[in-house]
């Protein structure tokens, strides 16, 4: 076997295992479960674009068009030059290389391996023919399948190693709850809601750390495993308050993270269309955030947003129920209002069940901000903290990176960045920001939202209807929502002249480049996650 025909092997065979990772990257992202990898499939990825390439190359591979070594050649240097593509794509999260993903990666790898070393056995690497092929393009068109159908061999894998990581999982478990177990002195205080809870864990964290020992899961560590390894690695002896942020996408988990770490108290900023596609219904995914409700004991209490519909019309009597709104106060125990906007935050007033009143200031803007406070205000109240201690806790809290903060170029420009999962009411407060701002032109730069099922493109045309109202450019990106956003957006007084619709983040990037001036404001509202891409 020639050297060259080695080096074509060792190339496809590089991109076989880039499409494994890719996979693999694609399947966390969707928190390892094959029901959510598979809905990402169906969504065209089955055959794409770069598998359809990979099934034309196979047909060469077996035809006589060219002859054997050219076709063999042909095909190293497209896999070559999709290596460069693969290799060079950003994400907005990179794939995390943890034990799991190794061992799925190995399991994955050595599947396609067996197969690959079978069909070398059975045909070799000699220049013989098998029927009418060549037996070293035969070989090399079976790779080409694997790499096609690489999504196979992850979802095998997973089914193969679901032993060994319900073993690994149920160990961690026990660790982290015996840690728990170990310290009866810790209150732990679960947040969930279809949209605020990492801003209101945030807030909260700032301010209960004014006067307790606080420890917070970080970034997005909102599932079983992330809480768990929050505890496991991160909680200290010392630790007063716990706050666990939950996320979930069906009926149960809520419910599965509430069973580790049995919350004292809670908090429920919201619940409304998100993640349509995995719960199916609102009223699941009312049901699923107050599993919450329903794990905080009699001696507990649960903080719950009385400005969704879903929640408040939702009955507690297994523990304390204290209701905050802000649009809708008719049967709310703490409110906000007063609430003014300036250059340097936001100045708003607390009413609580007593009739007192309560004023702070905040460097964040935006209603939905405002509520996510309140909330965190209520729990650090009934928490024992004084009102001086909260509003100096208040004060000190940064923007959380992502939403709804804002910085000022050295150009001029001031930007609001909203880019971490858009949401309806969360967007349209977005917007309302945007459209307060004065002397320049306001733009807004949105692929729109996702994970709304069956509501995805109303609540996008919606999102439309805000941008036309509040917005003097709108730039489009992805195709995904292009259609809805611009029937909305078409609808209201809005110049279709500054109306631009652009493929990606780095043609807009150029739109931008050459329309800013000082004084503009630019509101990125949305990034769309990497399965939508």
């Amino acid at each position: 076997m020639s050297l060259l025909l080695i080096f074509i092997y060792v190339i496809c065979g590089a991109y076989l295992l880039l499409n494994l990772k890719h996979d693999i990257h694609i399947l966390q992202q969707n928190s390892y479960r094959i029901s959510r990898y598979w809905s990402w499939l169906e969504q065209g990825h089955f055959l794409g674009a770069s598998r359809l390439v990979d099934m034309a190359l196979i047909f060469l591979l077996l035809s006589t068009l060219l002859t054997p070594a050219m076709c063999a050649l042909l095909t190293a240097c497209v896999c070559l030059f999709k290596i460069y593509r693969i290799l060079t794509a950003r994400f907005k999260k990179p794939l995390v290389f943890t034990r799991r993903v190794w061992r799925i990666y190995s399991v994955a790898g050595g599947l396609s391996l067996a197969i690959f070393l079978g069909c070398v056995a059975a045909f070799g690497f000699s220049g013989d023919m098998v029927g009418y092929y060549s037996g070293p393009n035969f070989v090399l068109s079976v790779l080409l399948l694997e790499a096609i159908v690489s999504w196979s061999f992850v979802i095998a894998a997973v089914w193969l190693l679901r032993p060994v990581e319900s073993s690994i999982n149920r160990k961690y478990w026990n660790e982290a709850k015996s840690i728990l177990k170990g310290m009866p002195e810790l209150k732990v205080i679960g947040i969930t809601g279809s949209y605020g809870k990492t801003s209101t864990k945030h807030y909260l964290h700032t301010i209960l750390s004014e006067q307790f020992e606080t420890l917070m899961t970080p970034g997005s560590y909102n599932t079983p495993m992330g809480v768990i390894r929050t505890v496991r690695e991160m909680m200290k002896p010392y630790t007063e308050i716990f706050i666990c942020e939950m996320g979930a996408k069906q009926k149960g988990d809520i419910k599965e993270i509430c069973d580790l770490v049995e919350p004292d108290c809670g908090i429920i900023t919201a619940v409304g269309p998100m993640h349509l596609e995995t719960f199916g219904s609102i009223e699941n995914v009312r049901d699923t955030k107050f599993e919450l409700a329903d794990a905080v004991p009699a001696n507990g209490f649960v903080v719950i947003n009385d400005d969704f519909a879903m929640s408040a019309s939702r009955e507690v009597d297994n523990t304390e129920c204290i209701r905050y709104a802000i649009s809708k106060p008719g049967a709310a125990d703490y409110r906000a209002d007063n609430i003014e906007y300036s250059t340097d935050g936001t100045h708003f007033m607390v009413l609580k069940p007593n009739g007192e009143r309560l004023s702070f200031t905040t460097r964040l803007v935006g209603e939905s901000n405002v509520s996510n406070l309140l909330a965190a205000i209520i729990v650090a109240l009934k928490l024992g903290m004084s009102e001086e201690a909260i509003q100096l806790g208040v004060g000190r809290i940064q923007q959380v990176e992502h939403r709804l903060s804002m910085k000022r170029t050295p150009g001029g420009v001031t930007i609001i960045d909203d880019a971490f999962n858009s949401n309806p009411v969360g967007s349209k407060m977005a917007l309302e920001v945007l459209g307060s701002f004065k002397g320049g032109k306001r733009i807004c730069v949105t692929p729109g939202m996702v994970e709304l099922g069956s509501r995805r493109d109303e609540l996008n045309e919606k999102l439309g209807v805000h941008i036309g109202e509040n917005a003097d450019v709108a730039i489009i990106v992805n195709e995904y929502n292009r259609e809805s956003l611009t029937r909305g957006i078409l609808s209201t007084a809005f110049n279709k002249k500054n109306l631009y619709q652009v493929a990606d983040f780095n043609e807009a990037q150029k739109i931008l480049s050459s329309i800013l001036s000082p004084g503009d404001t630019v509101l990125y509202e949305n990034d769309l996650p990497d399965t939508f891409k």
